[in-house]
């Protein structure tokens, strides 16, 4: 059985088994925090990969993930970025009306990075937006440990796949401790 691909490196795009790597880490990370969410994955250009809404989740919810994800993979940053700039009277007011209402300036759609691309997006949506935002980081994660050549041993080389800056690392296994007595 071929091993799996996660991105193609050749042209760097987010595989479908890439997406259902961030959607399970996603998941999980949305069951172990009990908020159910909707969660979406899309390619670079906001094409809709995987999607999944977990029993609980609001229905409500199923669009506005999809357009988190949407956003934040088209317009190549994260959504809670746009909720600073996009009020009244500030320099992107109106941006949530464009793209027929599609453009959303809730946190927690988050673009996904490689080697200095965005190759996706992750929307999520159902819980507070750290929450949200704590899922989608999650998802992002999942991918950066899988796409470390040393198996999330030495940390990713820079330029690798990444969670948004202001994200801290999550999803690796911390280094093993040893206890000297003194």
């Amino acid at each position: 059985m071929p091993k799996p691909r996660y991105i193609d490196h050749n042209n760097p795009k987010l595989t479908l088994q890439g997406a259902r790597l961030i959607m399970a880490a996603a998941a999980r990370r949305a069951a172990a925090m009990r908020v159910p969410m909707a969660i979406a994955v899309v390619d670079d250009a906001g094409h809709l990969l995987v999607f999944n809404r977990m029993d609980g989740a609001k229905l409500s919810s199923i669009d506005i993930a999809i357009s988190k994800a949407w956003t934040s993979a088209c317009a190549r940053r994260a959504t809670h970025e746009y909720s600073e700039i996009a009020g009244p009277g500030k320099p992107a007011y109106g941006i949530h009306m464009s793209n027929a209402g599609r453009f959303i300036i809730l946190g927690g759609g988050l673009p996904i990075h490689f080697d200095g691309q965005v190759i996706g997006g992750i929307g999520c949506s159902s819980g507070t937006v750290q929450q949200d935002r704590e899922v989608a980081m999650a998802g992002i994660s999942s991918l950066t440990w899988k796409a470390d050549p040393s198996g999330g041993r030495g940390g990713t080389r820079p330029g690798r796949a990444r969670a948004a800056r202001s994200a801290p690392a999550r999803g690796r296994k911390p280094a093993a401790r040893t206890k000297t007595r003194r």
